[in-house]
């Protein structure tokens, strides 16, 4: 099959990986209403469609927390990437640099942070969740300052891990124990591809930067129960406090769908927001992010960078979320889908389709720059 656009990857993604890793990219929270929305209210953000006006010369380029980005995308933290195909993470920072755009690595990442800092050649982001453990939280922010992460991406929207259907009917939770090991060792032997790449080439499976708080343990089912046991349900604004003080580089809060929390975290000190519900992940029936980004970027736009994710299937999607407010996108889904699908070439491939969709977006809109983009080329309805 060629891929031709993100939803190619996707297909491809799906013929490669086990049901349950493929379920656990895919699927979002209980009924998914908001995974569907995320990419229904993107695709219905309507374009004004603009002639003759010389786009001869375009500019994609753009700067987010002083870097110089070729592109206005960054790679989102995707955790356990690296079980989509062999060290996946270091692929991927690796595709990232190719394109010229940041890569942020998750803190339930396969690889550990030691291993992708090797793979990569320029500094990447790291994503943190709040853990009741802040001595390891310390532990993980001094190492990331140890390895050169130029921006600190801090997830607030999961103080509890969402219900998720179908992890539960692929295999991949509630399915604890030997029955549940050999339920997804046969997904697995039904995928030779991704078994040969990842289940014996791809070794070792240790869960990267928690790999030593689970003392051994290795199993997907160790994995979930850690996350259920660490995740902080108390994480509260004057966390953000303790953050600080152990990290001095740019701070950006991923996870705000409301303006107050926006502005919440401008008065504390964010140099950045990312407008997201977790790709539809945590709680299902909230606004989709195109829904939710206007009035934040209006709120606090002028005071802070507003990044956004969720539902971005091409470079036109990347083209209306800036217009709807957003200096930068985050893609999720799209990187781990092509990751599945062809390992780092495909992730350079997809980032290739995004330019090119962007440049044909761009210039019927008529924008040259990525500083051009604003909600001026969007039709009234």
């Amino acid at each position: 099959m060629i891929a031709a656009s993100i939803p190619d990857y996707r297909e491809l993604a799906r013929k490669r990986l086990p049901r349950f890793l493929f379920e656990y990219i895919d699927g979002g929270s209980y009924a998914e209403v908001t995974l569907r929305r995320n990419i229904a209210d993107l695709e219905n953000v309507a374009l004004r469609q603009r002639v003759l006006r010389d786009m001869s010369r375009l500019d994609l380029s753009t700067e987010l927390f002083g870097q110089k980005l070729a592109l206005p995308v960054a790679l989102a933290p995707i955790g356990l990437a690296g079980m989509n195909a062999r060290r996946g993470e270091c692929q991927a920072v690796r595709a990232a640099e190719t394109a010229g755009i940041p890569f942020t690595l998750s803190t339930v990442s396969a690889c550990s942070m030691a291993e992708v800092a090797r793979a990569a050649s320029r500094p990447f982001w790291f994503q943190l969740y709040m853990i009741r453990d802040r001595g390891f939280i310390r532990e993980l922010l001094q190492e990331a300052v140890e390895r050169k992460c130029s921006t600190l991406v801090f997830t607030v929207d999961m103080p509890v891990p969402g219900s998720r259907y179908r992890d539960y009917h692929s295999g991949l939770a509630g399915a604890p124990g030997l029955r549940g090991a050999m339920r997804r060792a046969m997904q697995g032997a039904l995928k030779p591809d991704w078994a040969w790449d990842v289940g014996v080439m791809g070794r070792p499976h240790a869960l990267g930067n928690v790999a030593h708080k689970l003392q051994g343990k290795t199993g997907i089912e160790d994995f979930f129960a850690w996350m259920r046991q660490n995740f902080d349900n108390s994480i509260a604004w004057k966390d953000l406090d303790f953050i600080r003080s152990e990290w001095t580089g740019p701070l950006v809060i991923k996870g705000l769908l409301d303006p107050e929390d926006a502005r919440e975290a401008a008065a504390l000190g964010a140099d950045g927001i990312v407008v997201s519900n977790h790709g539809g992940r945590q709680l299902d029936g909230v606004l989709s992010t195109a829904r939710a980004l206007p009035p934040i970027a209006e709120a606090v736009g002028d005071r802070l960078t507003v990044l956004a994710d969720g539902g971005v299937r091409s470079g036109l999607d990347v083209l209306r979320m800036l217009a709807l407010g957003a200096k930068g996108v985050l893609l999720g889904r799209a990187w781990a889908f092509a990751l599945a699908a062809r390992g780092q070439a495909g992730v350079e491939h997809m980032l290739r389709l995004i330019e090119a969709e962007m440049r044909v977006a761009m210039t019927l809109t008529g924008v040259a720059s990525i500083a051009e983009i604003d909600r001026s080329i969007l039709a009234q309805r």
